[in-house]
């Protein structure tokens, strides 16, 4: 049975902890109140609860939601990242998460959003994924590498060669509807070419009219709540049901047209109405 579950952390706009933990705590009401129970958010949380993450677990509790994923961002710096990484995925063990997304921060400079595949890139990610995903299996969490527009691992090609030169036992994907449109690659077909190996799926909309008419980075303003765009998800959803797929569907869209609330509520009655979920 699937676990429905919603992105937080556009609920986040202040830096300061106290009102940074307000934000999330209401990303958490608003959530449940809305049916979902389940939730997510990008691992900078730490920042706020890394010297006492039971208060978070109590957070959990409080609002009656299990925060399930994390979501962390590395370079191609790899004793950086391994570091970073580790820390994260040690919070998210210590506050009850069982998957870490994550994804390569992008090029680093002004250049183009989309790019061949870059072999000595790609490897970075594969080392550094393959050795985190190593110590995350040991503390009971599994690390989904998230392929993301405007990043060394995006394309079908990127795709290709990451899964190739990552252990499937320690490595998994989380797939992005949207991101993987932006790639011109078919969701549901990705999904069953990746089988088992997806543990994680981030489910976002596109309208791909806005999308013929946008270009590099304002592609993604292309994204859109469930339902107004143009994502197949009654095939996405027989593809996770064809390979076996239980876990969880997280919704996620980086840029509500009104609010949070509004755009998880017409997700969550789309999932319901139109998916039965």
């Amino acid at each position: 049975m699937y676990k429905i579950a919603y992105t937080g952390w556009t609920w986040i706009k202040h830096e300061e902890p106290k009102y940074a933990k307000r934000d999330l705590e209401a990303s958490f009401k608003e959530c449940k109140y809305l049916g979902y129970d389940y939730v997510e958010n990008f691992a900078f949380i730490r920042d706020y609860y890394g010297e006492n993450p039971q208060e978070l677990v109590d957070l959990q509790k409080k609002h009656c939601v299990d925060l399930v994923n994390l979501y962390g961002h590395f370079g191609f710096d790899e004793e950086a990242a391994l570091d970073t990484g580790k820390k994260q995925v040690e919070f998210c063990a210590a506050v009850g998460a069982k998957w870490y997304n994550c994804q390569n921060n992008g090029f680093g400079d002004d250049g183009p959003t989309e790019r061949p595949t870059n072999p000595k890139m790609v490897d970075a990610m594969c080392r550094i994924t393959n050795k985190l995903g190593e110590y995350a299996n040991k503390a009971g969490v599994t690390v989904c590498f998230h392929p993301h527009y405007g990043t060394c691992v995006f394309s079908q090609s990127d795709i290709d060669y990451f899964a190739a030169n990552t252990d499937p036992k320690l490595v998994s994907f989380c797939i992005d509807t949207a991101h993987t449109t932006l790639g011109d690659m078919d969701p549901a077909a990705l999904i069953t070419q990746l089988g088992s190996r997806v543990k994680y799926i981030h489910f976002k909309d596109v309208d791909k009219n806005a999308l013929a008419n946008a270009e590099g980075w304002k592609k993604c303003g292309s994204y859109r709540a469930l339902g107004l765009g143009s994502v197949d998800f009654q095939t996405v959803k027989a593809a996770l049901d064809g390979i076996g797929y239980d876990g969880v569907i997280c919704v996620e869209l980086d840029n509500p047209t009104i609010c949070n609330y509004n755009s998880a509520e017409i997700s969550r009655k789309f999932l319901k109405d139109a998916l039965g979920l």
